[in-house]
């Protein structure tokens, strides 16, 4: 799903014109953007969690030329699933779930 998908959604859903629903994205991912800059931690309950973790400067080469490279220390976004996205994803609705059992196999 891209950008554009997720604001057709949003529009689609509630009913707002695409350029409102634009807004309404644009909107949720700066304020994630901007919590993030400032290091605060960002949960939303039952989606997950964005934080940063800090990576220390280390000595990196460059692949073309073999030379040794410094390479600072920085900030990185993480995303962690909470338990119930991890459900989801991994398991199949009630609604949708088979009616009947598998075939044992060799039956």
């Amino acid at each position: 799903m891209t950008k554009a998908d997720l604001i057709e959604e949003v529009s689609r859903v509630v009913e707002f014109t695409r350029k409102e629903s634009e807004i309404i994205v644009e909107a949720i991912f700066d304020s994630v953007v901007k919590a993030l800059r400032e290091g605060d931690k960002i949960e939303i309950r039952g989606f997950g969690s964005f934080r940063t973790r800090q990576r220390q400067s280390r000595i990196g080469r460059n692949p073309k030329t073999g030379a040794r490279v410094d390479v600072p220390a920085k900030r990185i976004p993480y995303f962690k699933p909470s338990k119930e996205l991890k459900d989801l994803v991994n398991h199949e609705p009630a609604s949708e779930a088979p009616t009947a059992p598998a075939p044992a196999p060799g039956s």
